[in-house]
């Protein structure tokens, strides 16, 4: 193993700390146990709580008016493109997403138009003073800002290289994807999808990787999870509750990859090199450990100046707000809309009712639409299940609801706003395959406690 000075070892053992305590570590607060992003997000959210839906209409504004402007623009051959570049030069049905995304902010906050799109159940939702957007607006911030932490001083390269005989056999994926897996598990669904699209336009992840993770491992905080089950009435209920979520989750986890729509996904890196350009062989002569430690330290003494670091860490956040934001209220207030207002979920769960019963579901016709309704909004089945008498099913709605992942006021918004090749077909099928995977988990745990 190389020698390195103690200053090299001193910069990858402090940030990466810093990384693990803010991201990873959970510390109890008021509300239960939280990471150290969200609780910063949350203290930020509560100062800027009347202001932040008109921040976020001003970046969605940004957003659409700049890719309006860049999409005329033609990068010239050799040239390198921009950060600006990438960031606003998007193709015609992401620059109508962003415009979709801007004006419904508009509609919102004016309350003009149809109330459809700005009551306090769709759009309303999405963009109040405590609603989901105005949160992503300071988790993005500390999140994205402090993200360096995580990836440019070697812990990723340590826990890559640690991690690669399990997560590469179990679970298709780079050793370093531990840490995204975990910081989702741990903290929430949308650090997961900030750090792994980071890594996959730094061609660390092929495009099936970061498919595997973003729509696997990018799942709710422990917080949310708590705040689901006390919604059905089972807030006693909350630790086989959450011991369900994690069996079923590690299941889906070795099953999803293996089939379509994630196993048909390209195993080229982002810029077209192929898997095997990037080896995970430990070399002769070395240990796991040994390799890992002198692979950390090759980064960490790789690592550029403070104001880098922010530069960075500041980069994360413009493409999250500018990227994400719009996507999550053009999508997310659609899929809240028809859910709210149409029939269409009830319909499209009336083939859930006779598998249900299968499961000896109670109140199997009501539980039906629940397990689709939920890709509006992972909220909605624990709202809708509180007039549901049987307790049984209750906890199978709430758990469901958790376990599915993919729903498009959240999650699903964030994976089609950023760089995760992954389509909107994509995300139904897996939003379908889970629910019908998780079911029997979930029921057979539902019957042994009730």
């Amino acid at each position: 193993m190389k020698k390195f000075p103690t200053s090299t070892w001193l910069l990858f053992l402090i940030p990466s700390l810093l990384g693990i305590l803010l991201f990873i570590i959970p510390v109890p607060t008021e509300d239960g146990w939280m990471v150290t992003i969200a609780l910063l997000a949350n203290l930020v959210a509560g100062f800027i709580e009347p202001i932040a839906p008109w921040i976020m209409l001003v970046i969605m504004l940004i957003a659409a008016i700049g890719s309006l402007v860049f999409i005329t623009r033609q990068v010239k051959e050799g040239h390198k493109v921009s950060f600006f570049d990438r960031l606003f030069n998007v193709n015609l049905f992401w620059t109508i997403v962003r415009i979709i995304g801007a004006v419904f902010a508009i509609m919102v906050l004016f309350q003009v138009g149809p109330e459809a799109v700005w009551s306090e159940n769709t759009g309303g939702l999405l963009l109040s003073s405590t609603g989901l957007l105005s949160f992503l607006f300071t988790i993005f911030l500390f999140a994205g800002l402090f993200l360096p932490l995580l990836m440019n001083f070697g812990l990723l390269e340590f826990f890559g290289t640690m991690m690669v005989k399990i997560m590469r056999p179990v679970f298709r994926l780079p050793g370093r994807s531990s840490i995204d897996a975990l910081a989702s598990w741990v903290g929430d669904g949308t650090i997961g999808v900030l750090l792994t699209n980071t890594q996959y336009i730094q061609n660390k992840y092929t495009q099936r990787e970061a498919a595997i993770i973003g729509t696997t491992f990018s799942v709710v905080s422990i917080t949310f999870a708590i705040v689901v089950i006390q919604e059905v009435g089972l807030g006693q209920y909350f630790l086989p509750y959450y011991g369900t979520v994690i069996l079923a989750g590690v299941i889906l986890a070795l099953i999803m990859p293996r089939i379509y729509p994630l196993a048909q996904k390209s195993t080229n890196f982002m810029n077209g090199d192929p898997q095997d350009s990037q080896s995970e062989e430990v070399p002769e002569g070395y240990s796991v450990t040994s390799h890992g430690i002198e692979n950390a330290l090759t980064k960490a003494s790789e690592s550029k100046s403070v104001s880098e670091f922010f530069k960075d860490g500041l980069k994360n956040v413009l493409d999250m707000w500018i990227g994400v934001a719009p996507v999550v209220m053009a999508f997310g207030t659609v899929a809240l809309m028809i859910a709210e207002f149409t029939p269409v979920f009830s319909i499209l769960g009336t083939p859930f009712e006779p598998y249900l019963n299968l499961l000896g579901i109670p109140e199997a016709e009501e539980a039906a639409q629940l397990m689709v309704v939920g890709f509006a909004d992972m909220f909605l089945p624990a709202i809708l299940a509180t007039g549901i008498e049987s307790e049984l099913t209750r906890f199978v709605v709430a758990t469901m609801s958790v376990t599915q992942l993919i729903y498009m006021s959240e999650v699903g918004g964030l994976l089609l706003g950023s760089k995760i090749p992954v389509n909107i077909w994509d995300l139904i099928v897996i939003f379908v395959l889970r629910t019908v995977i998780a079911l029997p988990i979930v029921a057979g745990v539902a019957h042994l406690l009730f």
